[in-house]
């Protein structure tokens, strides 16, 4: 069944986290040595963190501890009740269901790239090859469902309403000539899905994570043109002007961040054209 933010929350809380970055954990964000303590998944949010703190923070003044999530609820709930100070890993339109959805108070500082959302196949190697019938697994998580859907639509298999937005789901499609089937899976489990599935829509860091290569394994694959959906560092209302978050939302447009973004990723995770 397709689910909502708020009813994935259980769910999310049985996959847990893994802590990386220096210093002990102090149970709350910004510890006694003033360290700025950020959330983010693994790909491409952690690594972009870890340049930054391997190469950038010490230089501007930063001290940055990174704490890696698995999933896409924690590192919101955990920001909300102030064990974290920042988060890097989810997008406006995910950010803006939540808060309405779990009724926390959470805004965007800078949006620094766009890990593009891509369908992948181990049965065909163009989206025009799913055959009539096929089985495309979908994320589960309202925004991001409406994000594949959309994605679909703009690669022609499929049509969506009039005005669906960012909330589309297979109820908002018009035109299915195909007649694909559509599995909704929980996020992460998306990539363990394709061999048991003709296609399935994955967001950008689990298919980096299981080793997929969005610029070269995706049968089809998100413009950055015109695109809502890059990430951004996020923070609880009222911390926009903390010090400590304003150097790293700096950090995170730089030009040594961008060259980066563009050296590590290949085109698999794109700089941003706007803060």
């Amino acid at each position: 069944m397709r689910t909502s933010v708020a009813a994935v929350a259980a769910l999310a809380l049985g996959l847990g986290l893994t802590a990386c970055g220096s210093g002990t954990d102090s149970g709350k964000g910004g510890g006694k040595d003033d360290t700025l303590v950020v959330g983010a998944t693994a790909v491409p949010a952690g690594e972009v963190l870890t340049y930054i703190k391997d190469h950038l923070a010490a230089k501007a003044g930063l001290k940055l501890e990174i704490k890696e999530f698995t999933d896409y609820v924690l590192p919101n709930t955990a920001l909300q009740e102030g064990e974290l100070d920042a988060n890097l890993y989810q997008n406006q339109p995910f950010l803006d269901d939540f808060n309405e959805s779990k009724g926390t108070d959470l805004v965007p500082v800078v949006k620094p790239y766009l890990p593009p959302m891509g369908v992948y196949s181990h049965r065909v190697k163009d989206i025009t090859g799913l055959a009539d019938g096929a089985t495309v697994a979908v994320p589960n998580d309202i925004t991001n469902e409406g994000r594949a859907l959309k994605l679909l639509a703009a690669g022609g298999v499929i049509k969506l309403k009039a005005g669906a937005g960012a909330d589309a789901s297979p109820r908002d499609v018009t035109d299915n000539p195909r007649h694909l089937r559509f599995r909704e899976l929980e996020a992460a489990q998306l990539p363990r899905s394709l061999d048991d599935v003709d296609a399935a829509v994955v967001n950008n860091n689990y298919a980096q994570d299981a080793g997929l290569s969005p610029a070269e394994d995706a049968i089809l694959l998100e413009s950055a043109e015109d695109n809502p959906y890059a990430n951004l560092l996020a923070v609880k209302r009222g911390h926009e002007d903390d010090p400590r978050v304003k150097k790293l939302a700096g950090l995170l447009v730089s030009p040594e961040v961008r060259a980066f973004i563009k050296d590590k990723y290949h085109g698999s995770v794109l700089p941003a054209t706007g803060g």
